[in-house]
């Protein structure tokens, strides 16, 4: 009988052509009078667009318009890019760490460790446990979920909460409050795993769409957070809570439509202008298998233009009306995860344990509903951000924030801020400067 052989593959024969063509980019601040160019340039593939718009946005950097192309086996990207107060990126360990983050990856494992400044996409917070938990919002819930990690004597290092069509996903880190060491004992996580389960599940049956889930490892919180509502379904929810969250201010206009020529199908958005807005279209994308192959995205005043090119993953387009309305549904929901209306609450105090679930808990009796809240601890000091409405819907009652500032404003700094609701706000890119963003702040008090 013949023996069978089996061809030789080299294992680093895949990272050749990388080697021999590394990536090339270049920060450009001459040829642009408004924005600072970031220029790259390297072998395509899969995931490249997503990882490179992960890289700047989680820089704080804002893109006011970029140029993308991949057709083939090269990848080539202009951004225009400002800090958050709109100027141009001029600080040299800024732009040299935008050189070493997009470039070749042997840089990424040696230079970016040592470099002082921010560690772009790594949200974890040392030595914890991820809690994931997705399920029916209702008012008071993110108050009942702190209070029971806080009486199981978890205490709360960092969290982001997002709620969109009144379901809610969100990433909490813990740790033991006596050890500050990670949770691996089974019984207890067993424990807080029933308790949240319970809570999630309120008084109705909600069992099959509750989910509570652990994790030792690390993971980009917004994209999770993208991945769990998805896998939720949430893009499915419907009425009510669309015209209540979301004004026609921030109703994005998406389309399908095909480009017999070239063989693709193009997507084209036009909704409010607001940061991160590009990652959460290209996560979305990429999470739902289709492939970017050029694009173009810019600002008109207060609104954001985005026309993508896309084929799925096995080469085919859109042909049918479900998978185009599908796609559509998919990324208005992605848009509107992150958009925040009425007050943000900046809290700042001394951290201790259970000073979550008491901030939390003070809010609920304040009859205030949270939105979409971000928290961090890092040494003795916890950053609280909470957007927060009425627990009916309704604009928040300044007198109910004098309330709550003679409440806690003994104990901690407080900080209200009205994020604009109307897309004929003077200030354009007003969400840019005035939004929270977790993984950034505490990669600030990292570094």
């Amino acid at each position: 009988m013949a023996k069978v052989c089996w061809p030789y593959f080299d294992p680093e024969y895949e990272n050749l052509s990388t080697r021999i063509n590394p990536p090339r980019v270049s920060v450009d601040n001459t040829t642009c009078n408004d924005s600072t160019l970031i220029k790259v340039d390297s072998m395509n593939k899969p995931g490249i667009l997503l990882e490179v718009v992960q890289i700047l946005t989680d820089m704080d950097l804002i893109i006011t318009k970029a140029y993308i192309s991949s057709d083939g086996g090269w990848f080539m990207d202009i951004f225009h890019v400002t800090d958050q107060q709109g100027k141009k990126i001029t600080d040299s360990k800024t732009i040299d760490y935008i050189e070493k983050a997009l470039g070749p990856k042997e840089y990424n494992k040696t230079e970016l460790k040592t470099w002082p400044g921010k560690r772009v996409g790594v949200h974890s917070v040392g030595d914890h446990t991820a809690i994931e938990l997705i399920g029916r919002d209702r008012p008071g819930l993110l108050s009942e979920i702190t209070a029971v990690l806080a009486n199981l004597h978890f205490n709360v290092i960092a969290a982001e909460v997002w709620t969109h069509n009144r379901r809610i996903a969100c990433v909490v880190y813990v740790n033991d409050d006596t050890t500050c060491r990670a949770v691996d004992d089974p019984t207890r996580l067993s424990v807080m795993e029933e308790q949240l389960k319970n809570i999630l599940r309120g008084c109705e049956d909600d069992e099959k769409v509750a989910r509570t889930s652990f994790s030792m490892g690390f993971t980009h919180i917004d994209r999770r957070l993208h991945q769990m509502f998805f896998a939720d379904r949430d893009y499915e929810g419907g009425g009510v809570a669309n015209e209540v969250d979301h004004p026609p201010a921030f109703q994005p206009k998406i389309t399908v439509d095909r480009c017999g020529d070239k063989g693709y199908s193009v997507v084209s958005v036009r909704c409010k202008d607001r940061a991160k807005l590009l990652f959460d279209i290209v996560c979305t994308l990429t999470d739902m298998q289709y492939v970017v192959f050029h694009a173009s995205i810019s600002s008109d005043g207060p609104y954001a233009l985005q026309e993508y090119y896309i084929r799925h993953m096995d080469g085919c387009i859109l042909d049918s009306e479900g998978e185009k309305e599908r796609v559509i549904k998919c990324l208005e929901a992605a848009i509107r995860r992150r958009v925040c209306e009425g007050l943000s609450l900046e809290l700042c105090a001394k951290d201790r344990v259970g000073l979550l679930s008491e901030v939390t808990r003070v809010l609920r009796e304040n009859g205030l509903s949270v939105t979409r809240a971000g928290v961090t601890t890092v040494g003795e000091q916890a950053v609280n951000v909470f957007y927060v409405r009425d627990s009916s819907g309704n604009p928040v009652d300044m007198k109910t924030i004098e309330a709550l500032r003679k409440e806690i404003g003994q104990t901690m700094l407080l900080d209200v801020k009205k994020t604009p609701v109307s897309a004929r706000e003077p200030e354009a890119r007003g969400w840019a400067k005035t939004s929270f963003f977790f993984g950034n702040l505490l990669e600030r008090f990292l570094a």
